[in-house]
Formats: structure tokens, C-alpha cells, sequence
């Protein structure tokens, strides 16, 4: 089976135990139905609609002040930019597998000669012994919390408070990739607020756990955004209305926030669930966030038309993308958002219960 067919399975099951549901226009119409038509756009960065959001994020966040911009892409290279112009330094330090490494084709290196530094194992967290081990001048060192590409790791929370420490200390401004940061506080039992206070910058994403269409916030002290202003106009990132963005990133929101604990709740009851079937685990074994990585010890192309024929039969979707993991078996990501909750509770019992027999039948043909 390939990968298509999977997906085509995927998106032609009635419930899906991923995120809110599939990206469609409806999300910029609900997002706009209770507006006043009359309620004017904002314009190259500025009116009321883009200027309450930024100042309701800044107070969310205990920053100074906040800018919205189009994507995190931007935002995070023009925050890494500032930090290296203000110390004269060129090179900042991040996770081998961070966005701006793996996802950006090289962004950061092209655009603003900027060298990154990697630090730790691809497989593990950055850890405090990491950082004070660099051996190399940085203007910026950058966590991404939590560390996607490794299942959502978190360091525990007083890590996190000596990194920042030291950070201060030797001069080295601390940038936050938040782009899952709302969806994190229930483990940590902290606010935004308190997170955000370890840090110098921090960006936002408004599309992934809180569901808007697009759309990122970048948030520090008044300085530091007024060059990120100009920046964002070197970038093209001003718009001449950014409107639908801030209008769906502001209505899920209020709308999602809310939820952060019940949807961290469900990712550790459906994590449970894989792990007891036969040849699966979940990393982290407990989530620590509403997202996680399932690996399965059964090669890609033995386990893709169990899938489907899982999908068939119970009209569930677990996953569309089924990706090759280093040990000969594959794994997948999962999300867990509104759509959890609308799974039939018998549903999902047959679906771990198909799956954990597929997998055992799997594995002794082998």
C-alpha cells in the first residue's frame, strides 16, 4: 500500500482521533460570524483589529509588547537577526532538529549569515550541561518547548529556570520557539506568563494547537519589537491587511485555551492505549503535552494496510502520514484537540484491539 492510499483511507473515515478537525474555509467563516460588518481592517499593521490582539497577547505573555506576524518563520529568523546585530556576533545555538534547522531551507544561513550551533544528540533535550559546554561565543541560544521532532520532550520546569539563569548570567539572550506554548501549561502547572518570564523573546503560533488559520505572535520589550517592525517590512511580511489571520488566531483562542487541560488529559489516555498494544510506544511514554510520537516496531509496509483496513472497519482514522523511523519500524505523530472528544468510546476499543492482534500477526510472519 502507499502513502496515498493510506491518507485517502485517512480523510474518508467519520471520526479522527487528530487535532480539531480538517483545515477548511469553515474555520475563517465561523471565525467571522459574530463580527459587525461594519468593523474596519487593519492596514499594513496598523488599526484596531491588529492592535488589540497584539496588546491581549502581550498581557497574556507578561512581555512589553508583541507584533502579529504572518508566520513563525519570519518572525523567529527576525528575532535571531536582532539578538546577533545587538551583540555583534553571528552564530546562536538551537536543537539539531529545530525548525529553523530542518524546515526552513536554510533561511537563516542565506538570508541573514547567521551560524547555528547544535546542541545535543538529535534523540535528546538540551540540557544545561549542554549549554555551558559550548565553547563558542553565541548572541542567542533558542529552546523550542516542546521539542517536536522528538515526540513533545520537555526538560522539567527547574531546568528550564538554570537554563535561563545561566543564560543571563554569560550575556546570552534566551529566544523561546512557543509555537506549542499554550499547549504546555497544563504540565508545567504554570501561566504563559511565568513561562515567558525566563526569556528575552518569544514567538506563538496561532495555527497548530489553537487552530486559527495562520499567523504568529513575536513578543519582548518595546526595543526589541520596534526593530522587528522594520524587519518585518524588510521581510514583506506587512500585508496590507492581515485581517483573517487575527480574526480566526483571536476567536480559537478564547475558543481553545480553555481546553489545554482536557486535551492534555485525552493525549494521556489515548498514549495508554498504544502502549498496550503489541509492539508500540509512545515517546514520551506519558505525554507531556497534548502531542506525541507512536512508534511501531513492524516495518512501514506492513503496517500502513493494517491501517487502512483498521479505518475501513470502524470508520476511525488514527493517521494519514506514516513515516520510517532509524530501527526498521515507523512511526506517526498525533495531536489531540476537539475531535478526541467525538470518538464513540466502543469505536475506539476495537480500533486498539484490531490494531494490537494486526501487529501480532505481523510480527510472527516475519
Amino acid at each position: 500500500m502507499t502513502e496515498k492510499n493510506l491518507l485517502a483511507a485517512f480523510k474518508q473515515t467519520a471520526f479522527r482521533g487528530v487535532g480539531h478537525g480538517p483545515r477548511t474555509i469553515h474555520a475563517l467563516k465561523e471565525s467571522l460570524s459574530d463580527l459587525d460588518d461594519s468593523l474596519e481592517s487593519d492596514m499594513y499593521g496598523k488599526g484596531a483589529i491588529i492592535e488589540d490582539f497584539q496588546k491581549k497577547i502581550t498581557q497574556v505573555l507578561g512581555k512589553e509588547a508583541a507584533v502579529f506576524f504572518p508566520s513563525g518563520t519570519m518572525a523567529q529568523q527576525i528575532a535571531l537577526r536582532i539578538w546577533c546585530d545587538r551583540k555583534g556576533i553571528k552564530r546562536v545555538a538551537y536543537h539539531p532538529l529545530c525548525h529553523l534547522e530542518i524546515h526552513e531551507e536554510d533561511g537563516l544561513k542565506e538570508l541573514h549569515q547567521i551560524e547555528p550551533i547544535l546542541l545535543a544528540d538529535k534523540n535528546s533535550l538540551i540540557r544545561l550541561e549542554d549549554v555551558v559546554n559550548i565553547g563558542e561565543d553565541i548572541a542567542c541560544l533558542l529552546l523550542e518547548l516542546p521539542q517536536r521532532e522528538i515526540g513533545g520532550q520537555l526538560p522539567n520546569y527547574e531546568e528550564l529556570v538554570a537554563i535561563s539563569a545561566y543564560c543571563r548570567e554569560k550575556g546570552i539572550k534566551l529566544h523561546l520557539d512557543g509555537a506549542r506554548l499554550f499547549e504546555i501549561l497544563p504540565y508545567y502547572q504554570k501561566t504563559a506568563e511565568e513561562i515567558c518570564q525566563l526569556f528575552d523573546s518569544v514567538y506563538v503560533s496561532f495555527y497548530k494547537g489553537i487552530g486559527g488559520i495562520a499567523g504568529a505572535i513575536l513578543a519582548g520589550d518595546d526595543s526589541f519589537l520596534k526593530e522587528s517592525v522594520v524587519w518585518k517590512r524588510r521581510h514583506g511580511g506587512d500585508l496590507i491587511s492581515l485581517y483573517p489571520y487575527i480574526v480566526s488566531s483571536d476567536h480559537y483562542f478564547e475558543q481553545r485555551l480553555p481546553n489545554m487541560g482536557q486535551y492534555y488529559d485525552n493525549a494521556k489516555e489515548l498514549a495508554g492505549s498504544f502502549n498496550q498494544c503489541h509492539g508500540v510506544e509512545t515517546r514520551p511514554v506519558e505525554p507531556v503535552s497534548n502531542m506525541f510520537h507512536v512508534h511501531i516496531s513492524s516495518p512501514k509496509e506492513l503496517v500502513e494496510p493494517l491501517l487502512i483496513s483498521i479505518y475501513e472497519s470502524t470508520g476511525i482514522g488514527l493517521t494519514g502520514n506514516l513515516r520510517e523511523n532509524d530501527s526498521g519500524g515507523c512511526y506517526f505523530e498525533l495531536s489531540v484537540g476537539d475531535q478526541y472528544d467525538h470518538i464513540p468510546k466502543e469505536g475506539l476499543q476495537k480500533v486498539f484491539l484490531q490494531l494490537d492482534e494486526g501487529l501480532k500477526a505481523a510480527s510472527s510472519s516475519r
